[in-house]
């Protein structure tokens, strides 16, 4: 066997392997032999059948399948011994490639394009300049907050006369006859629970306005849902398919009413949020969640951040050189791209692969890995985060353990969380290697950052599109 790189030019080469009878001849017979011993031939017996009929019906077969099986090995292990790093995959060459005859050859020749990565000698250094956003946490962030925390740990409080837009109705329903009367076998729901706020139907909700403790009320519920079989149904515990044999009048008796009533700013709100005397005034109140508020936009000044890291680059890589015509081919070769498709999605395709390699370098250069306890830190902020996003603030340690070691089993969450994981500590890296120019803005100024770079990237593609088309 012997292997040939000839070097076209820095990212582009040709690849010869040459493959003699010797290469191959004992793996051929060997397959043959073990055909021969379970190939099913009419008039043999299994394991009979004659060395010349099994390598005249099947050796052509054979012989392209081991040589098809040495070259790709051979391939594969040239590529890693040498340390090659190409981009995609070895395509056969299209000019240097001879026919192959399998009936005729004995001494094969194989032809390879290669494409390679470029190599990256673009320097990051402090004379890079990027600005880095805060967002201010200003009055109006905190009282917004404090209104959610309010209406997240309210309670729900018994009352005698009900507010059609927020009250809940407990009660006994029960179907009417023609005549006013409770309708003999009909419907009959102890417990029943409505909340007049959701009928659709004004006259029925009317019905219920100011409605008092004890009260008993004569609706029609088909009416007031707008004939939903599935809110009647559940409604009046039935069957979908039992509903429009229930269209007339019901009473609705209240036994209940109850309202949620949002909290008071108190030591009793403080000691929910964050735990029992853990924050003892309002003025504490507010400047813990000052903090969290800070904490909690800090990801978005990072990914901001990391969207100029991302311009900066493509800046820097504007000049590296790929194998495009290789390129081209590659995507197409994998089924998921045309001609026409590959020529018009090219610029953005190789945008992206720029950006990667320059990333990818960086991260080699300076040995940035995503180790396990990484995964394990990560996972335990998400699961905190998650719980007190619904209000639940008293978590074990094993508790939050518990759905980490959950995440962790499942190969695509773990393999998002690498990736985001790098990508924070790719910022992080770039924090400490350039200049920052740290800049604090409003809320509102903050997201109509991202208001005009959607403009510019319109801008530019419809420019590509122009471009294209002329």
């Amino acid at each position: 066997m012997n292997i040939t790189l000839n070097t076209i030019d820095p990212v582009n080469a040709l690849l010869k392997m040459e493959v003699v009878k010797a290469d191959y001849a004992d793996k051929v017979d060997k397959a043959l032999k073990e055909l021969r011993h379970k190939a099913v031939v009419p008039g043999f017996r299994v394991g009979k059948v004659p060395e010349g009929m099994i390598k005249k019906m099947y050796g052509k077969a054979i012989l392209a399948e081991q040589i098809n099986n040495l070259v790709t090995q051979h391939l594969e292990d040239y590529i890693r011994e040498n340390n090659l790093n190409i981009i995609g995959e070895p395509l056969p060459n299209t000019t240097e490639q001879q026919e192959i005859n399998f009936d005729t050859q004995e001494d094969f020749e194989f032809c390879f394009d290669l494409g390679f990565w470029p190599e990256i000698t673009t320097k990051v250094t402090k004379r890079d300049k990027l600005p880095y956003y805060t967002i201010i946490v200003d009055d109006e962030l905190i009282e917004q907050q404090i209104k959610n925390y309010c209406a997240n740990f309210g309670s729900h409080i018994s009352v005698d006369v009900a507010d059609q837009e927020k009250d809940m109705l407990k009660g006994t329903l029960t179907e009417l006859d023609e005549e006013g009367n409770p309708k003999n076998e009909g419907i009959c729901v102890q417990e029943a629970v409505m909340m007049p706020s959701f009928m659709k139907n004004e006259v029925e909700k009317a019905k219920f306005t100011a409605a008092t403790k004890d009260a008993t009320i004569v609706f029609n519920p088909y009416d007031a849902y707008d004939g939903s079989e599935v809110e009647l149904a559940s409604f009046m515990k039935i069957k979908k398919e039992e509903v429009p044999a229930h269209t007339g009048n019901f009473s609705f008796h209240i036994s209940e009413i109850i309202r949620y009533e949002e909290a008071t700013v108190n030591k009793d709100l403080f000691d929910k949020v964050f735990g029992e005397g853990k924050v003892k005034t309002e003025t504490e109140f507010r400047e813990k969640i000052k903090e969290i508020l800070a904490a909690q936009m800090a990801p978005e000044s990072d990914y901001k951040f990391y969207l100029d890291i991302r311009k900066m680059l493509e800046k820097k890589s504007a000049k590296l050189q790929f194998p495009d015509a290789f390129l081209k081919r590659w995507l197409q070769d994998d089924k998921k791209h045309t001609s026409a498709s590959v020529e018009k999605d090219y610029p953005a395709i190789l945008a992206d692969l720029r950006l990667h390699a320059i990333q990818e370098h960086i991260i080699r250069e300076n040995n940035i890995k995503v180790e396990e306890q990484d995964l394990q830190n990560y996972g335990k902020q998400a699961v905190v985060a998650q719980f007190l996003q619904y209000g639940i603030s008293n978590f074990s340690e094993e508790m939050i353990q518990n759905y980490v070691e959950g995440m962790l089993k499942n190969k695509e969450t773990v393999k998002n969380m690498s990736d985001k994981i790098m990508e924070t500590k790719l910022i992080e890296w770039f924090k400490a290697h350039v200049t920052l120019e740290t800049k604090e803005v409003s809320r509102e100024a903050f997201n109509k950052l991202f208001e005009t770079e959607e403009v510019n990237k319109n801008e530019n593609e419809n420019n590509l599109t122009q471009t294209n088309d002329e």
